[in-house]
């Protein structure tokens, strides 16, 4: 089993992390290396594993309770295993699977379980599984379920990449299926049919004419958006077709529930049979609790808006402000060439432990 320390520099664990294979599904591996390392480095800690997701907390009788949460899973590896390095010091790149999402986060975490005994919050760190894949597999759904006192506190802070700036809250997101019908002809004689794939053309034209909004909630702009994703149909090549599916994605500002965000696309389809396939809430910021106000300030007051949709949600809906705060460019997660910079590991261990530390 691969042995990590825990109490060296986290991008030394960053790297040590990322050469540990976890695709969504196989994470037993790193778990346990998370586990044993846990166990072993940071006796301050309850530990607990639940599959393949591991968690461990402080009990200091704090007046407030942080939970830090990071996935250990990765989309399929790409030719970008082992990790690699180049640089020294600050300008040093980390290359590689799950450098960004999110094994940067994960190991300012893990640093932090080891190297604070007594911070001044309790501390909540969750290493799930599974976030890469279906909901329904998601880990942090499993621990809601069989552990939900895990998820209690004050704070949580999901570690996905964010350019190492507080992006609070996040975006709803709502997919939909807008369905046509008509009827089946030859296409020799298309006058006696309906072509159902023509009348996706006025529901195209909505959407191109489509003005999303644009939301300030708590000082921060939330973009809203509405998108054709995917469109099916069609017979074969000699037939009018009789049905078709217009499938539409929608991310909604989370002043608006889903029930609202469905409302809003039944009046912007009206007249046509729309199906909702699945949605997530948003999460609003909650920068004004306390513990979320002392991370902004331990930060610079730099914070911006989460526009995607990310586990803060599940925390929100549970009643806990969460905000996303992690190394790397979220644009190059899931890409072959996915890379972050020493600096910015540095920049999130450090603003945690003012944090934390006080």
């Amino acid at each position: 089993m691969t042995s990590l320390d825990l109490r060296t520099d986290p991008v030394d664990l960053t790297a040590a992390l990322v050469d540990i294979p976890s695709v969504s599904g196989e994470e037993a591996e790193i778990a346990d290396a998370v586990e044993q390392a846990l166990r072993t480095q940071a006796p301050h800690l309850e530990v607990v594993r639940n599959g393949d997701a591991v968690l461990a907390r402080t009990s200091l009788g704090r007046p407030s309770r942080v939970v830090l949460a990071g996935h250990l899973d990765t989309v399929p590896v790409n030719d970008n295993l082992p990790g690699s390095r180049s640089g020294s010091g600050d300008t040093e790149i980390l290359r590689g699977l799950g450098t960004v999402d999110m094994k940067g986060g994960d190991a300012v975490f893990l640093h932090l379980a080891a190297t604070l005994p007594e911070p001044r919050h309790d501390v909540t760190f969750v290493f799930y599984d599974c976030e890469e894949v279906e909901a329904v597999r998601n880990g942090l759904g499993r621990i809601e379920r069989e552990l939900p006192d895990w998820l209690t506190g004050d704070l949580a802070i999901v570690g996905e990449p964010s350019n190492a700036v507080i992006e609070a809250g996040c975006q709803g997101t709502m997919r939909i299926e807008l369905t046509t019908s008509g009827t089946r002809a030859h296409t020799a004689r298309a006058w006696m049919g309906v072509n159902a794939i023509h009348a996706l053309g006025e529901p195209l034209r909505r959407l191109a004419e489509y003005r999303p909004r644009v939301v300030d909630i708590d000082g921060l702009t939330y973009r809203e958006g509405l998108q054709a994703v995917r469109i099916g149909g069609g017979v074969s090549g000699n037939v009018v077709p009789d049905a078709a599916v217009l499938a539409v994605n929608h991310r909604f500002a989370p002043d608006r529930s889903p029930e609202q965000a469905e409302e809003h696309l039944r009046e912007v389809f009206d007249g046509y049979e729309i199906t909702v396939v699945d949605s997530s809430p948003g999460a609003l910021p909650g920068l004004s609790a306390p513990a979320a106000a002392e991370l902004v300030t331990a930060a610079g007051g730099r914070v911006a808006a989460k526009l995607g949709w990310t586990d803060v949600a599940r925390f929100a809906a549970r009643g806990l402000p969460a905000v996303n705060f992690g190394p790397g460019d979220p644009t190059l997660a899931h890409t072959q060439g996915e890379h972050v910079a020493a600096e910015e590991i540095r920049r999130v261990a450090g603003v945690l432990t003012s944090f934390l530390a006080g």
